[in-house]
């Protein structure tokens, strides 16, 4: 993978999971000498920050939406909604544990400061326990 002016070129190559999970599915099927571009444009390379990711899902799609609370501030807004298959879900669920396993090790574990940890804030397991 290289960037140069705002765009990625990805070959194929055993570090493509490490960033681009859903590709090594989709280049799997292509030669190895084919390669996508992926383009980057100036407003998506600012990013956007998020401290708060609300989930939902039926049994098509998972819709993750992506918002920040802030202090004194009673709305929070949506800034980003991303829609994607249950597989693609689960592959980017997999690259995250897997890249924070990757960043712990070389950078310690990271701690949920000021949180209990069975209390839980914002990402939440489901459980079947019903609340009154």
């Amino acid at each position: 993978m290289s960037c140069r002016n705002n765009a990625l070129r990805v070959e194929r190559a055993p570090s493509i999971r490490r960033g681009f999970f859903i590709l090594e599915e989709f280049m799997s099927e292509k030669p190895a000498s084919q390669q996508i571009n992926i383009e980057l444009g100036e407003k998506e390379a600012e990013g956007i920050y998020s401290n708060l990711a609300i989930i939902t899902h039926s049994p098509a799609e998972f819709v993750i939406d992506f918002t920040r609370v802030l202090p004194g501030v009673p709305k929070a807004k949506v800034h980003a909604r991303i829609i994607m298959t249950p597989q693609h879900a689960k592959l980017l669920m997999r690259a995250i544990e897997e890249n924070i396993g990757k960043f712990e090790m070389k950078f310690g574990e990271i701690k949920i400061h000021g949180e209990d940890p069975a209390a839980g804030y914002g990402f939440q397991p489901v459980t079947d326990e019903k609340v009154h």
